[in-house]
């Protein structure tokens, strides 16, 4: 989730039971009569039962083929021998390394920030409160994403690693896997609806047995985000919008079906590319881009310039469109923490309420005219 448009920004199994003892009858009945307490996110499904749970992750990357299941098992519990051929994992946990910026916010808003041991490139982290605790030596730096530290996180030993993958092939985490450590993939990253991702917050709350207060925190986010929906369908216009930025010789604008794209369209503005298909992002030559976006009123997430002058010094060319000229250029680069990382990329996936309160603000101040701008911040 390094950009706006590349949201960074990372698992389906049938249960059968047939041929149980009849000694499992009734732990039988449990299995299948629980239903999948996931609303939004297409990736995540979490079953709860006596005593264990059972999480599949079934779409870790865009269009997987497979599919991942975790049974979480409490204390003193019977896991049924139709669930032994999965990784099981005692819960709740103590320690945890994992790999994206996007699961610090989950672990702060439960209250388990203090269990992190290990991330990959520290400084990626802007969370002040995460922060402290790399800075104090309690959260030690394990590799990079690609190429995490076998050694290390051997010796660290914490109770599980949750990781994500871009496609099925991972050897790093396979050998940790093969060295004994429970490793979890996580797709947040791979949802595009904006409540979508913010769910994910459940996968969590099931590892450290914090369910009903992972429940109660994405209710209130549920609901902050479609009471600031229904605002914004108050709006009388919709502006034109223009998003993304040059990268080489190519601009890259988020597709139509994009969770950019979804933020765009629910705080009632005119994303001039938003009858494209796909959810990742669509290559256009700058001609292209002029041609149709020159005269937009709005220009939204620009890469991670910080300035205006950042960016004409970048590409002479973005004077040129009537939203750089007027100044109603919007990035998401300015908000950064100690080191450099970009708070939106850290907490905009769990935080969507946030985003479309900042977009409604921008687009049509007067529904939100006490709201102060979080995420994204006017370029000068």
């Amino acid at each position: 989730m390094k950009s706006f448009l590349l949201p960074f920004t990372l698992f389906l199994f049938v249960i059968s039971i047939g041929g149980c003892k009849q000694n499992d009858k009734t732990r039988t009945a449990r299995i299948t009569a629980s239903t999948n307490e996931i609303q939004y996110a297409e990736g995540l499904e979490i079953y709860k039962y006596q005593g264990y749970s059972v999480v599949k992750v079934t779409r870790p990357w865009p269009e997987a083929k497979e599919s991942f299941t975790y049974v979480l098992q409490e204390k003193n519990s019977i896991i049924p021998d139709s669930l032994k051929q999965f990784s099981i994992i005692p819960v709740p946990i103590q320690s945890i390394v994992v790999t994206s910026t996007t699961h610090i916010p989950a672990l702060e808003m439960l209250g388990v920030e203090n269990t992190l041991v290990g991330f990959p490139n520290t400084d990626y982290i802007s969370s002040e409160k995460t922060r402290k605790r790399i800075d104090s030596g309690n959260i030690r730096e394990v590799g990079t994403n690609e190429t995490l530290n076998t050694e290390v996180l051997i010796d660290m030993a914490p109770n599980v690693i949750v990781s994500f993958g871009l496609n099925d092939s991972n050897p790093t985490l396979d050998n940790l896997q093969k060295s004994g450590l429970k490793v979890l993939l996580n797709g947040d990253w791979a949802e595009q609806s904006p409540l979508g991702k913010a769910e994910w917050i459940k996968f969590f709350g099931a590892l450290y047995g914090l369910d009903s207060k992972a429940n109660t925190i994405f209710s209130e986010i549920e609901k902050e985000y479609t009471n600031t929906l229904a605002l914004a369908k108050k709006a009388t216009s919709k502006p034109t919008v223009l998003s993304g930025a040059m990268f080489q010789d190519q601009w890259y604008v988020p597709q139509g079906e994009s969770w950019a794209s979804l933020f765009l369209k629910d705080a009632q503005s005119n994303y001039l590319w938003a009858d494209t298909k796909g959810t990742g992002s669509l290559p256009l030559p700058f001609e292209k881009i002029l041609e149709k976006a020159q005269n937009a009123e709005y220009w939204i997430a620009p890469g991670d310039f910080s300035s205006l002058k950042q960016m004409s010094d970048s590409n002479p060319h973005y004077s040129e469109f009537a939203s750089f000229k007027n100044k109603k250029v919007y990035s998401y680069g300015i908000n950064k923490g100690a080191k450099g990382g970009i708070l939106y990329f850290e907490w905009s996936p769990t935080r969507p309420d946030w985003v479309l309160k900042d977009l409604i603000t921008i687009f049509h101040p007067e529904l939100l005219p006490n709201h102060k701008l979080f995420f994204f911040q006017k370029l000068e």
